[in-house]
């Protein structure tokens, strides 16, 4: 086994952690931005196979990363299974709301899905051809939680209001919705290991905000439900996990999920998850994403220091949380040469 990010999560310690970025391939890049002005908007570039795997490639021929992560949007789950999906200019995606029993009957089918993503797997083939022989390519989908807080608010919200709501005032309509969306993700997650993934991750951008028992049954059981089939499907694909805003619900995650590899945001200090997470498998992450902002030399320091609190494990050298669209490009090769230096 060459490639490195697989050798992490297989379990070994490396003497320098193979890395990747959450969105990678983004608005941050010059080539990006040429790239989704000739698709025409975001979606339009989401369904472009050849143009969607171009932008998955931009941020490898520019820096080297060992992964790639396929160029997609968790919402584009939500529209195969019927949902109304568009893009706000400086707002973000808008979708058709599920709040009660008759918006939830509209939605089609899990087996439907593939009408509408097949040209995601399209992608994939694409980038299974075309990438280079060293680098991992990664597939990805949102987890049940944060994919149903979008289509339950018909956007992003804050605090993740209105689908507290609907947990609260129709609990079965709310998990009715939650199964949807985990059938959905198991296979959607299935058919783009089948075009050529060779690690998938489950995004849960709000699994946070779940407090006391709701994290344990709406994030955990989730995750844990998607694991345990890809894995009897597909035995030796790894799954990470990003249960983000976890804190100390970190601690556990790869035994109660069966995650091969659990992402940790910059919430959690490097030596605090050392002790109480990398114990346990693989750990990927943290560094601040604003450090791609400012740059200089606490980003060259902190990121040597997160390189030496996870030597002692499997290690992937990532960001917190997704680079931002005002990060500096020159900050990414100062952080690669940190860790590769």
């Amino acid at each position: 086994m060459t490639k490195t990010i697989l050798r992490a999560l297989a379990g070994e310690t490396q003497d320098v952690p193979p890395i990747w970025m959450m969105r990678q391939a983004g608005r941050y890049l010059p080539e990006y931005r040429a790239t989704r002005e000739k698709a025409g908007d975001f979606l339009s570039l989401c369904y472009n196979p050849e143009l969607a795997s171009e932008v998955t490639l931009q941020p490898i021929r520019r820096y080297g990363f060992d992964g790639a992560i396929l160029f997609a949007d968790i919402l584009l789950l939500p529209q195969a299974l019927g949902a109304d999906l568009w893009f706000v200019t400086g707002e973000g995606p808008r979708l058709s709301t599920v709040t009660t029993e008759a918006d939830f009957e509209k939605l089609k089918p899990v087996h439907a899905i593939d009408e509408t993503l097949s040209p995601i797997y399209e992608t994939v083939k694409i980038l299974s051809r075309e990438l280079p022989a060293e680098t991992t390519l990664i597939g990805f989908a949102g987890a049940p939680w944060t994919v149903a807080t979008y289509m339950i608010a018909g956007k992003g919200t804050p605090d993740q209001g209105p689908a507290h709501a609907l947990k609260d005032e129709n609990r079965a309509l709310f998990e009715q919705l939650l199964g949807k969306i985990t059938e959905g993700t198991i296979e959607y997650l299935s058919r783009q290991i089948e075009a050529g993934a060779e690690v998938v991750k489950i995004f849960d951008s709000w699994a946070g905000s779940l407090q006391g028992d709701d994290f344990q049954r709406y994030a955990v059981e989730p995750a844990r439900i998607i694991i345990e089939a890809l894995k009897r499907r597909h035995p030796d694909v790894p799954v990470i996990a990003f249960p983000r805003g976890a804190a100390e619900r970190f601690k556990g995650f790869h035994a109660a999920t069966g995650a091969t590899c659990v992402a940790l945001d910059d919430g959690v200090t490097p030596d605090w998850a050392a002790e109480h997470v990398q114990v346990s498998g693989c750990v990927q992450g943290n560094l601040k994403s604003s450090h791609m902002v400012t740059g200089g030399e606490e980003l060259v320091a902190e990121t040597r220091a997160i390189v030496e609190a996870f030597s002692g494990g499997p290690h992937i050298f990532n960001l917190g949380h997704g680079i931002t669209p005002d990060a500096d490009p020159d900050n990414v090769s100062r952080m690669i040469e940190a860790i590769r230096g």
